[in-house]
Parts: structure tokens; sequence; C-alpha cells
């Protein structure tokens, strides 16, 4: 699709037709029985992907294969893409990582709300500062975020803006 997009064989609608995109699909996955429990995904409750679930509560996890990202001990780590060379080093006993990042404690706060705000649980309030919910504060008034038993929690319309609320608080 990205390619498609790039060479201009096909154009994406603007970001109106987007949002009411979004929301028709939430409405029309709540009207039969699929819950939104991140900001892309749905799903019949008790069947939300655990994989992705750790993913987003920043847990530690393995990837293996091709191409395949890892996240273990603050440091994160990816394994060569193409399959021939992955084979390759793995039978010649060469580490099949491409390259890997060790996170700063700016990159973890970050993630976590970047992240943790795209849940249907939301946030912790107490692991913000008192400046960032003082910033989130316009976000509520303009009802795209609650104030949820102790937790901040995106509203359908905040979901559509979710990575301008964490722009705003994270930089």
């Amino acid at each position: 699709l990205a390619a498609q997009i790039k060479r201009g064989d096909l154009t994406m609608p603007d970001d109106d037709v987007m949002a009411d995109m979004y929301l028709l699909v939430d409405q029309l996955c709540e009207a039969h029985g699929f819950t939104w429990y991140e900001l892309s995904n749905w799903s019949k409750p008790q069947h939300e992907c655990a994989h992705n679930i750790a993913y987003w509560q920043n847990k530690q996890w393995w990837g293996l294969g091709p191409g395949a990202h890892s996240h273990i001990d603050g440091k994160r780590f990816w394994n060569v893409k193409h399959p021939t060379a992955y084979k390759q080093r793995l039978f010649s006993g060469e580490s099949v990582v491409a390259d890997s990042e060790t996170l700063t404690q700016i990159d973890i706060d970050v993630e976590r709300i970047m992240l943790g705000i795209r849940m249907r649980e939301g946030l912790e309030i107490s692991t913000l500062s008192s400046q960032q919910m003082a910033l989130l504060e316009g976000f509520r008034a303009d009802g795209h975020l609650e104030l949820l038993d102790g937790r901040v929690v995106l509203t359908p319309t905040g979901r559509l803006i979710a990575d301008r609320i964490v722009r705003e608080i994270t930089i």
C-alpha cells in the first residue's frame, strides 16, 4: 500500500474522511460485539491479541525469524530481514541480529505514555507529572479524554488525535 501511494497509484483520503471512517468502524465493531482494546484493535471479549498487548504494555518479548524484533532488559534489537541472509548467518554460527538500541530513561518514559494511552484502560494518573496533567486538561475540557478510576482514558475523538496528545505531554 505504501509503495502504491508513493508511486501515485493510490491516494489517501483526507484526514476528515479517515476520521469519519475510523468512527464508523468503531461504531460497527461495537454494534457487533467487538470492543475497542487498543487504538487500532477491536476484539470479542477475552479474545484480545496477547502478543500485541505485551507490546503495548511495554513488556519484554523475543522475536524469532527474519526481520523479527525483540525487547529485553531495556534493549531493542532486530534480526536481518532477508530469509537467505538470516539462514546463512544462522548456519554459520553468526549472530542473526542486524542492529540494536539501548533505551534511555527518557525513551522508556515516552514509550510508556505513547503505548499506554493507546489502550482502553489508558494511563495511570499517578505515572504522570503535575505538568503533564495540566497539559491534558485542555484535551479533557474538549472531550478528547476522561479521567476514570485514576486513569487517563481517550474518548473516541481523542483516539483520532492520540499522537498529538502524546506529543503535547512528552515534549
